[in-house]
């Protein structure tokens, strides 16, 4: 928060006065990590409130709107057992808010971790089925990409985190924020780099699942963090960023154009994006 200094996303003005958010009220917190609380807009014709969940802070403009779209999410809990969580999965039946949430985790945990999961096991050898699909698009993008200077780097569409993870070991000391707009793979991410452990349910068919649990040990993690960010509206000042990378977003937001606007805004004149 100190190094990347967000600012409000929704009073920022025409010419690019940002007004930075502060720290406004920490409800609880590990080691100077705030796990519950709220920033505020530092603005006195503002004093907007963005809430921080599970180590997450809620950066979005309509952030009203946001909260009652999502409320499920925010408040769902994720300290049930793979058994109980199972039952519910089949009392709320195909199509609910709890079946597409698990389907979503899964695939895109397997994805993204499943290549480190020691009971995992191995597909048909093709990369179809072969998880890792989306890191290999980031580290081609990254070996095509000219040499760009150190900084702080975003990876927009984080998801569960592994690429937020995959460009702090490829880029030094550089701090790297992943944002997403998914509360459910936030807070699978932010779990992954507060307690080094993966944990998700593996969708075997329809409604059955199986709960995958298994630690990691990733190099500069320290140096990672995840935020709720609206691609399209990213809450910070002009050049707060010497890198960008962006992936499976285009057809998940309702502007594509804002969406490279706002990184164009967010990226360092003359440094690139991916």
């Amino acid at each position: 928060l100190e190094a990347l200094r967000p600012v409000c996303p929704v009073c920022r003005g025409p010419d690019g006065d940002e007004a930075p958010l502060e720290v406004g009220r920490v409800e609880r917190e590990v080691e100077r990590d705030v796990l519950e609380g709220a920033l505020l807009c530092s603005r006195a014709r503002c004093l907007r409130e963005y809430p921080v969940l599970d180590g997450v802070p809620l950066l979005i403009p309509a952030i009203r709107q946001f909260v009652t779209d999502n409320l499920y999410a925010i408040v769902a809990r994720d300290d049930l057992s793979s058994t109980l969580e199972g039952m519910l999965g089949d009392c709320a039946g195909p199509g609910s808010w709890l079946d597409v949430t698990r389907q979503h985790l899964s695939s895109y945990a397997w994805d993204h971790w499943a290549d480190l999961d020691p009971a995992e096991e191995p597909g048909p050898a093709s990369l179809e089925a072969t998880p890792g699909g989306l890191r290999r698009v980031l580290s081609a993008g990254l070996d095509l990409a000219p040499e760009v200077p150190a900084g702080s780097v975003l990876d927009a569409g984080c998801g569960v985190g592994r690429t937020a993870f995959d460009l702090a070991a490829r880029r030094g000391d550089d701090l790297v924020l992943g944002v997403d707009t998914h509360v459910g793979m936030l807070r699978l991410a932010s779990r992954i780099l507060r307690e080094g452990v993966v944990r998700y349910p593996r969708r075997r068919v329809g409604l059955v699942y199986e709960r995958r649990e298994f630690a990691v040990s990733l190099p500069g993690a320290e140096r990672v963090d995840f935020w709720c960010c609206d691609a399209t509206a990213l809450p910070f000042a002009r050049g707060t960023f010497s890198l960008a990378a962006s992936m499976h977003v285009l057809d998940c937001i309702s502007s594509p154009v804002e969406h490279l606007a706002a990184l164009g805004r967010a990226l360092r004149p003359g440094e690139g994006n991916i």
